[in-house]
């Protein structure tokens, strides 16, 4: 049991005449374990991106671009790329907005929006992480697909599809396990927080 969790259950042993000015501890208490759990949302966006985008290190971008071409894919990966970079900047961009918003010294009802803010950004950046993989993939195999439809029978065919539709789902797979072990956790903990928040605030 942390420091907040035994707070908060002092909190609720305490006689009535002093719960008001315990209760303002305990929301002082969770703003503030709020505000860390929201700041390492934060902090792991951006280890994610410089990680991520390190990769290009160890990949041959010029062997890549060239299957790329022979795809008829050039303009795809280029305006797809940078719709994305743009996107995930403005998810960047709204984590340290929150985690500065969520700092401020507010209402209990502002602080619960906050946090339900928050959890609803985290949510819709895994969403877009989830979607953009799954049709850059789909993309690729559909115009492999059709650039080498004359050289491919029937069961090959059925096979790339099928190979391509279980790769789709297992890295799908993959990265979300990833996000609910990098984001899930913290954001149970809002969640938690947001719980004891209205507890508070039905309690006032």
């Amino acid at each position: 049991m942390d420091v907040l969790d035994s707070y908060k259950k002092a909190w609720e042993n305490q006689p009535d005449e002093v719960r008001k000015f315990s209760a303002l501890e305990i929301y002082k208490m969770t703003q503030a374990n709020s505000s860390s759990i929201v700041k390492w949302i934060f902090i792991i966006g951006i280890l994610e991106f410089v990680l991520l985008n390190s990769l290009y290190f160890f990949v041959d971008t010029d062997k890549a671009m060239e299957e790329y071409e022979r795809l008829g894919l050039s303009n795809f990966v280029l305006y797809s790329q940078i719709a994305a970079y743009i996107i995930l900047f403005y998810f960047l961009v709204m984590f340290y907005l929150n985690y500065k918003r969520i700092s401020v010294i507010d209402s209990t009802s502002k602080l619960m929006t906050k946090i339900l803010k928050t959890r609803k950004t985290v949510r819709n950046y895994v969403l877009f992480n989830l979607t953009y993989i799954a049709m850059v993939m789909l993309t690729v195999t559909t115009a492999t697909v059709k650039t080498d439809l004359d050289v491919l029978n029937t069961k090959e065919l059925l096979f790339v599809i099928l190979a391509t539709l279980i790769a789709t789902t297992l890295i799908l797979g993959v990265f979300w396990l990833f996000y609910q072990l990098l984001y899930g956790i913290l954001l149970r903990k809002l969640n938690r927080n947001y719980k004891e928040l209205a507890k508070l605030e039905t309690a006032n």
